[in-house]
């Protein structure tokens, strides 16, 4: 009998594709954190500038944010399998071959190629997140997926540090770059596009992935063209949104660590365990949202558009308290705040990459989340530009902290009034033209 009823229990084999993806992203920070830690290494052995070195830092950006809309663009067309496959491929032999650069052009040059393939990540996971999950699981799994970024950039310095201990940095790179090697061969062999596909999951566990979702048909149409979705103005409240986010997030890894040790008077070594903090609480707090979000919205008591918003806004007001925390007296209280802020971000961001897989057509998921992704990365580029500027000008990080606030407070109101209702965009018809009509009948309320 206790065999029969282990048969009849439906297969979970969308918790390991979940798994998947939270490994390839914590990988692909893991790869673009190496630089930083080999840094001063570099620098000396190649006899770079600050400046050749900060070209260095930032050429990954260059292309990384310019190609989230077209590799979002190739997954919907052919396939998250395919596109996500070789973008880590690419770049797993982009971080590899970095130990074999001979300079300055070397550097910037596979520092550009990282980013290349790095770009197909993000896209690739919202398309996935909504093929293989029913609505009411969404915003927990790209809470899983999403946190392997704060786990990636939390143990990747000390992990990296102690490899450049024992090893060269040339080395270290060709290690790390077989990293996603490995995670390719288990990519290749387990995982299917479709569920339907995928001969591990059950008729069972089919029926529930299928049960909030479009019919199988609408994933065969022909991709959406990504000029018309802009006429949307969902659309636009996502990308407003995670620009601010972002904004805010990209603090806490360009700026933090100079903070703590120049505002807040830690040591280096006080400095390098006080920083990874809010990264790791962040990992633990974003999955949990995903997690209650989702009970929430299965529960019945409030629709979708109530869900997204309720839990966005929580997570924005926390992340309002990086302001409170320039005027912070002590340190401790100080970190407790930012701790709160970073923990924000990623409440909302659990709702942040479930949206696409909400609101994009079928067809256009990866689409719509490497548009939203390629925005919110201009935020990350900008952000850490004028808080430098901020505070090469005051001598302060109080002002530079509380621009930082005062754009999660824009992000709330772009998230309560810009963002309509959360339903998929029609791409015919009369509801191609939905800017007005959207407008008519935007739902703030919760």
């Amino acid at each position: 009998m206790q065999q029969t009823a282990q048969r009849r229990r439906p297969s979970r084999v969308r918790w390991w594709v979940a798994g998947l993806m939270w490994a390839a992203i914590a990988i692909n920070y893991i790869d673009r954190t190496v630089l930083s830690a080999a840094a001063p290494r570099i620098q000396s052995e190649f006899h770079l500038s600050a400046v050749e070195m900060g070209v260095v830092m930032s050429a990954f950006f260059w292309s990384y944010a310019l190609l989230q809309l077209p590799a979002g663009m190739l997954a919907d067309r052919f396939g998250q399998k395919k596109v996500l496959g070789f973008a880590v491929l690419w770049w797993s032999l982009a971080t590899a071959a970095t130990g074999i650069a001979s300079g300055f052009r070397s550097l910037v040059a596979l520092r550009v190629a990282l980013g290349i393939g790095e770009a197909g990540a993000y896209p690739s996971n919202a398309g996935i997140a909504t093929r293989w999950f029913p609505r009411q699981e969404r915003a927990r799994v790209a809470g899983i997926f999403d946190s392997g970024s704060k786990l990636g950039g939390a143990v990747a310095l000390p992990l990296i540090a102690a490899m450049l201990a024992a090893f060269d940095w040339k080395l270290t790179f060709v290690l790390t770059g077989l990293l996603g090697i490995v995670w390719l061969a288990v990519w290749l062999i387990t995982f299917t596009d479709s569920p339907a596909d995928n001969k591990r999951v059950d008729a069972d566990e089919l029926a529930h992935i299928e049960s909030g979702q479009n019919a199988r048909s609408a994933w065969r149409a022909a991709p959406s063209d990504w000029r018309r979705l802009l006429a949307h103005r969902n659309i636009w409240a996502m990308c407003i949104g995670f620009f601010m986010i972002n904004y805010n997030s990209y603090f806490f890894i360009t700026w933090l660590p100079t903070y703590l040790v120049k505002a807040r008077g830690l040591t280096l070594m006080e400095m390098g365990w006080v920083a990874s903090l809010p990264l790791l609480a962040s990992i633990v707090v974003e999955v949990a949202a995903g997690w209650a979000s989702d009970r929430v919205y299965a529960s019945g008591r409030l629709s979708l558009t109530a869900t997204r918003k309720l839990f966005l806004v929580i997570g924005l007001v926390m992340a309002s308290s990086i302001g409170l925390a320039a005027y912070a007296h002590s340190a401790v209280v100080a970190v407790l705040l930012l701790i709160v802020a970073k923990s924000g971000t990623t409440v909302a961001a659990s709702q942040v990459w479930a949206l696409p897989g909400d609101v994009a057509p079928p067809n256009a998921v990866s689409m719509v989340a490497g548009l939203q992704n390629m925005v919110s990365n201009l935020g990350g580029v900008i952000g850490p530009i004028v808080t430098g500027a901020i505070v090469a000008a005051t001598g302060s990080f109080v002002p530079a902290l509380v621009v930082s606030s005062a754009l999660i407070g824009i992000a709330i109101l772009n998230y309560l009034f810009l963002l309509g209702r959360v339903e998929p965009i029609q791409t015919s018809g009369h509801a191609t033209n939905s800017l007005n009509h959207e407008q008519r009948n935007a739902d703030v309320s919760f």
